[in-house]
């Protein structure tokens, strides 16, 4: 990963009203939150609080631009051209947007700059290249009769996205259901506004018709369950938490929408004793401790083979120990504070009880400094499968280490979660790599590697890390219908 070479300066913060039909707005409230600089705990902005009457409102317009506006209509590569266009001002605009979403989150910059916004211009391109490629196909029926299919926008989409990468899961909704013709309204997570209302401005200025993008913040029993509710939206795309997506899909029941999730997962990450044990060591601190550890997909319960149990453990330990923590916007910097003061406190929980249920601390475990929502990095070993360290999604920097010794065992062990959203295996034997990825029940699988994406490859869970795909062709394919048409041919 490439690292930033000079200083970045501080951004100035520019949009904090809603944007609905094309206009910056305050909510019909007039209701304003804080968002907070994770870092300091000092204020950066107030932002306007949506609820159920800003939802309608934007899902008005949504409506509107879907049924009388041009972008559902118009030539599929004008829309490409409109999408290349915003990548393009977002790569313009990369420095700048890589510390807003650093001050906003409490990433590292550098992570920021060389990974996040990357893979954000990267999707946006992709689905560009894709908005001309959506077509269907011609169908040979019994009788005299022509029939072929037609794949068309599902609507109007409510898209609602986490706190822990805004850009990238703005542009991971975006890309396809824009790609595809449709029209949005989007609900930012509360914790993270910033950077997704500065993309509705950039959109706007690349050329995207007013009403086809519409952003409003706010929280999700309000805002976000209104965009759930409301009976102009065609179909919701949820990236969060298992929960709450329990709650859409009963609200949801009414209306019959359209809905994918993306959520959250326990991701085994196995090391073999056959494996490059270097590689496999700064693969799994890669795969944990990324982004505080604030990844769904994080590699957090880390499956060591006996024989080198524990000169993995010392090497993952020094490692974890000598990550240097501080200013996110400091180049230096390799791990930031977790987002808001309740994940913190959620972390420090399973740190404890961890600690109670036996599991030993080899690094970390505590707080780091005074100010801002920091965690040292912290490693448990000793810990069984029945530990809450290592069957709870902690969604931060913490790594449980479990020993194995059987192959067989292994594979059960690695599939007893109800999540199945990723997971790793480090090995030479190309035998047990195709046996891991065949048997064990997850959307991707990594072999030698972590935390690998591209636009073109789908990502998504099994069991109750969500339903339906992001990314690729098949990311594509919920924000579109089918339709059938047949002719009497004489």
């Amino acid at each position: 990963m490439a690292t930033v070479a000079e200083p970045i300066k501080r951004p100035r913060i520019k949009q904090t009203q809603c944007f609905i039909g094309g206009k910056w707005q305050d909510a019909v409230s007039g209701k304003r939150f804080a968002t907070i600089d994770p870092a300091t705990e000092e204020l950066l902005a107030e932002v306007a609080e949506g609820d159920a009457a800003d939802i309608d409102l934007a899902a008005k317009a949504a409506r509107k631009a879907f049924e009388s506006g041009p972008w559902s209509r118009m030539d599929a590569r004008d829309r490409g051209r409109v999408l290349y266009r915003l990548a393009d001002l977002i790569e313009e605009e990369l420095n700048d947007l890589a510390a807003l979403e650093s001050l906003d989150n409490g990433k590292p910059v550098r992570d920021a700059r060389a990974a996040d916004l990357p893979l954000v211009i990267d999707c946006l391109r992709y689905y560009a290249g894709y908005a001309d490629k959506i077509h269907g196909s011609t169908i040979p029926v019994r009788g005299n009769y022509f029939t072929y299919t037609r794949k068309e926008p599902v609507g109007v989409v409510g898209q609602i996205i986490p706190w822990n990468f805004p850009m990238l899961m703005t542009a991971w909704k975006w890309g396809p259901a824009l790609a595809a013709g449709c029209t949005v309204v989007m609900k930012p997570a509360e914790q993270t506004p910033l950077t997704c209302l500065r993309m509705a401005a950039l959109a706007q200025e690349a050329g995207v018709p007013d009403g086809v993008i519409n952003v409003v913040p706010g929280f999700g029993p309000t805002a976000g369950g209104a965009i759930v509710k409301h009976p102009g939206i065609d179909k919701v795309a949820f990236t969060g938490e298992h929960l709450t997506a329990q709650i859409i899909m009963r609200e949801a029941a009414q209306s019959l929408k359209r809905l994918t999730f993306e959520l959250g997962g326990k991701s085994p990450n196995v090391i073999l004793a056959d494996s490059d044990i270097e590689k496999a060591v700064q693969g799994t601190n890669f795969g944990l401790f990324f982004n505080q550890g604030q990844c769904c997909c994080a590699g957090s319960r880390v499956f060591v083979e006996e024989r080198v149990h524990d000169e993995v453990v010392d090497r993952l330990t020094s490692l974890a120990s000598s990550r240097r923590l501080g200013d996110p916007l400091s180049p230096d910097t390799e791990q930031g504070p977790q987002v808001d003061q309740a994940q913190f406190n959620k972390i420090m929980s399973y740190i404890q009880k961890g600690k109670t249920e036996g599991a030993k601390c080899l690094t970390g475990g505590d707080r780091n400094g005074d100010r801002g929502y920091f965690i040292k990095p912290t490693i448990f070993a000793d810990v069984n499968d029945n530990m809450s360290i290592a069957k709870d999604e902690i969604f931060g920097p913490v790594m449980s280490i479990l020993k194995f010794k059987d192959w067989e065992d292994l594979i059960q062990r690695a599939n007893n979660t109800f999540y199945g959203l990723a997971a790793a295996v480090w090995t030479r034997d190309i035998s047990k790599a195709h046996d891991f990825a065949r048997r064990v029940r997850a959307g991707t699988i990594w072999v030698n590697c972590y935390d690998v994406f591209d636009a073109a490859a789908p990502f998504g869970g099994f069991k109750m890390s969500g339903q339906g795909r992001e990314l690729g062709e098949d990311g594509l394919r919920p924000y579109t219908e089918t339709k059938t048409v047949t002719i009497a041919l004489g």
